[in-house]
């Protein structure tokens, strides 16, 4: 497994992983491996996680991560109970991780659908433990203070739960972007006690069950947490968050990222994020 090197024309870090190119797009005998008895789970569980049969990175460092044994669930129907043990699924894992030597950040990521690469229907998110700080987290780290704390949605907002928030970002690069936080500064995921660990999967099965009803659908998504890196450097700005990312417009349509946005690294969003979110707040009801 090649390691990551700089593009010298565009500055890009790219890892060649020619080894994902063998793996399946879909079970070849209809059987979900991920459901009880299958080939990744033999046994009865409530969460469950495993190393990554294709990893992108070495040494156990890519990992599936099963939300629940349920094959037709997702985060958006999960009870509280059971978005809670998904909860502390991440925080286990970033601790575990996290105490290796090699491994410098922890991201937690699910993509969900089809539509974004997600070969399994069955609920499930992934972990990939870098051995240093990837460029999207070192650029919101090294802000000279904490865009979270200062965050007030106004009409952006969609939901609440105790103290956590989801909103619509101010310059939402997707029309029904999310940006989902506690209010309280906690850098990482296993920092969060018994309430904030609550208050995370109560909001996250609010905002994503939102997106499924305003789109009338289970809606294609990306999802990925940011939180403090675990190469024990002064990250005082570290506020753990997640970012949510459907890629659809409108129901079945999808909103495409195209040459004129890649070719200048600069975004068009077609949707004004206080409409998106008062779409979302209305699906609510």
């Amino acid at each position: 497994m090649a390691d990551t090197e700089v593009d010298p024309l565009t500055g890009r870090r790219v890892t060649i992983v020619g080894n994902r190119q063998a793996r399946p797009n879909l079970p070849a005998d209809d059987h979900c491996p991920f459901c009880p008895g299958g080939l990744e789970a033999p046994e009865p569980y409530e969460t469950r996680w495993f190393e990554n049969r294709w990893p992108p990175l070495p040494d156990g460092r890519a990992q599936v991560l099963l939300y629940s044994a349920d094959h037709d669930a997702s985060m958006a129907t999960l009870a509280p109970t059971q978005a809670r043990a998904v909860v502390d699924l991440w925080a286990d894992r970033t601790e575990a991780l996290g105490q290796r030597d090699d491994v410098a950040y922890v991201l937690l990521f699910e993509n969900r659908g089809p539509e974004v690469g997600a070969t399994i229907r069955h609920p499930h998110g992934q972990v990939y433990a870098y051995d240093e700080v990837p460029p999207a987290a070192i650029r919101e780290l090294t802000n000279l203070t904490c865009p979270l704390c200062e965050e007030e949605p106004g009409d952006r907002l969609v939901a609440e739960v105790d103290e956590w928030r989801a909103w619509v970002p101010a310059l939402a690069a997707w029309p029904y972007e999310l940006v989902v936080a506690p209010t309280r500064h906690v850098p990482d995921v296993p920092s969060l006690d018994d309430g904030g660990r609550i208050g995370f999967a109560g909001i996250l099965v609010d905002a994503i069950a939102a997106l499924d009803a305003h789109f009338d659908a289970e809606t294609p998504l990306m999802m990925w947490i940011h939180q403090r890196p675990t190469d024990d450097g002064d990250w005082e700005n570290a506020h753990v968050h997640a970012h949510i990312t459907p890629i659809w417009r409108s129901a079945g349509v999808p909103r495409f990222v195209a040459a004129a946005e890649l070719g200048s690294d600069m975004m068009f969003n077609p949707v004004a994020p206080a409409d998106a979110a008062a779409d979302l707040r209305a699906a609510q009801t």
